[in-house]
């Protein structure tokens, strides 16, 4: 049985200038209001469409039938029914038949990408990219999270870089805004453990050859 309800909030039409991105984003964000329409996990929502993701990914010739022009969309969702359906929750199946119906399973990747970034804002989940001159360990990264997340008023999911050339010694991108070590009042103790780790390190290896020239024969 079709759910005309959650099949009506894919009822915008695209101009042919619409950027993939911007479509993925629409049929992400219905898909996880119908889920929580549902009163279903959005968690498991974005792992079922996830594990879908796997799949095309280990079976190249699965996907180009999805995302081929050429096939009907009837042949396409009789292929779905029989792949997919079986083990598929009710609001995922009907997710996959209207992006079939609407000749948009060749967009199934950047909708995964946009419904993962999606369920990330809403559960506060904030993408952080920190860059670091050295390698950051887990005391001062835990650390600086606890910084960050009064900062950004979120959880910080982190990645981080290592670049020697960084400005200050450490730089923090969220989105769009950097903050600077150097110039950030909340960051500034985080910076300073960093120059004394380097300060003790430069020590250790200074006492170390001191201690071993030492023990050459004179």
């Amino acid at each position: 049985m079709e759910n005309t309800a959650y099949d009506a909030q894919f009822a915008a039409e695209f101009n042919a200038d619409v950027g993939v991105e911007k479509i993925a984003e629409v049929y992400a964000e219905a898909y996880l209001n119908a889920v929580a329409a549902q009163h279903g996990s959005a968690e498991d929502a974005v792992q079922e469409l996830a594990s879908l993701i796997d799949v095309l990914k280990t079976q190249p010739k699965f996907e180009a039938v999805l995302a081929s022009a050429m096939i009907p969309t009837e042949e396409k969702i009789a292929l779905l029914e029989k792949t997919i359906a079986p083990t598929a929750t009710p609001s995922f199946w009907n997710f996959l038949k209207i992006v079939a119906k609407r000749n948009r399973l060749n967009i199934l990747t950047p909708i995964f990408v946009q419904t993962q970034k999606l369920l990330d804002k809403r559960s506060k989940r904030i993408p952080v990219v920190i860059t670091t001159a050295t390698e950051i360990d887990s005391q001062l990264l835990l650390s600086l999270s606890e910084k960050l997340r009064g900062i950004i008023g979120g959880e910080p999911i982190v990645r981080c870089v290592v670049d020697s050339e960084t400005i200050g010694g450490i730089v923090v991108r969220v989105g769009d805004t950097i903050y600077d070590a150097s110039i950030l009042t909340q960051l500034k103790n985080v910076r300073q453990q960093m120059i004394e780790r380097s300060a003790h390190e430069i020590q250790r290896q200074r006492d170390h050859f001191r201690t071993t020239e030492e023990s050459f024969p004179s």
